[in-house]
């Protein structure tokens, strides 16, 4: 499927900056056989004073920018196509928790893919007990790895409500848990949080969502803005499985990738330092409209 996406972030300060440093990360990404990211242009007004390109530890590619003089706004916009195809249904080859241990330790490599890094505590994602026990109870006995990631999703969907106004970009997994309240940023850490209590090595994905729904089809949430959803390792004959939880569903062909880390802090949109001493508000937008299914 073909699509044309665009996203405009605005930050405006008051009193004017006067100076900073930024990481931008709103890309789709590029991946062999699964999305094909065929045109992409970043923009940023005003043109910042550096600018370097590259590509960080996950693969994601990253812009870092840097501005001497003050501004009392920043605006950032990505136009892309992107050519998707729909991840293909794996058939649950996943082992059950003790023999998806033993898979684990028998991964001789810390590439950025290994299951390593993704089963302890990250910047935005720590093992929480209350969260691990509601992951065990939401997985049956000796349940696979695959269904206990498929249930797990499915029970926050349930138990969870969509809530714009209910968290904060900062807000701790915990938190949003406790609320039973939030938006897919905090689905997907709490996802990952009882994913990795169980042993099963979790991270975040985030990227864009299908803004208009195909015909008779129910609108996904989370389409407005930036969407997450969750990818775990499922042991060595399926490898990474992605789930969406925020709407219980596989992540696929409306899923558009823009980076893999380990939780937000790993692949946010932008993020960096500033020389402030006001306030500062931001604004966003995102269209991700089907173009034609590709040939």
């Amino acid at each position: 499927m073909l699509y044309d996406i665009g996203m405009r972030l605005k930050a405006s300060y008051d009193p004017p900056a006067n100076g900073g440093r930024h990481v931008v990360c709103m890309a789709p990404a590029d991946l062999p056989g699964q999305q094909r990211a065929i045109t992409s242009l970043l923009s940023i007004a005003p043109a910042p004073d550096e600018r370097t390109d590259r590509t960080d530890f996950f693969g994601n590619a990253i812009v870092e920018v840097a501005f001497h003089e003050a501004h009392a706004e920043i605006e950032f916009s990505i136009r892309s196509r992107v050519d998707r195809a729909p991840p293909p249904d794996p058939a649950d080859r996943s082992p059950p928790l003790d023999r998806l241990a033993q898979e684990i330790a028998a991964v001789r490599s810390l590439a950025p893919a290994a299951p390593h890094h993704f089963l302890g505590q990250s910047p935005r994602v720590r093992v929480a007990p209350e969260i691990t026990a509601y992951a065990r109870f939401a997985a049956r006995p000796r349940a696979t790895a695959l269904e206990i990631v498929r249930e797990l999703g499915k029970a926050l969907h349930r138990d969870m409500t969509y809530d714009v106004d209910a968290t904060k970009v900062d807000t701790h997994p915990e938190d949003a848990f406790a609320a039973r309240h939030g938006v897919c940023q905090d689905y997907s850490h709490i996802m990952i949080a009882g994913l990795r209590g169980l042993g099963i090595p979790a991270g975040y994905v985030s990227g864009f969502l299908r803004t208009l729904p195909p015909a008779g089809q129910p609108r996904l949430e989370g389409a407005d803005a930036m969407h997450a959803w969750v990818r775990a390792w499922c042991g060595a004959d399926i490898g990474w499985v992605e789930f969406d939880p925020t709407n219980a569903v596989p992540a696929g062909k409306d899923h558009v990738v823009v980076a893999y880390g380990r939780d937000y802090f790993d692949v946010a949109p932008v993020k960096g330092v500033l020389r402030t001493s006001g306030s500062q508000s931001a604004t966003h937008s995102v269209d991700v409209v089907p173009v034609q299914p590709a040939e």
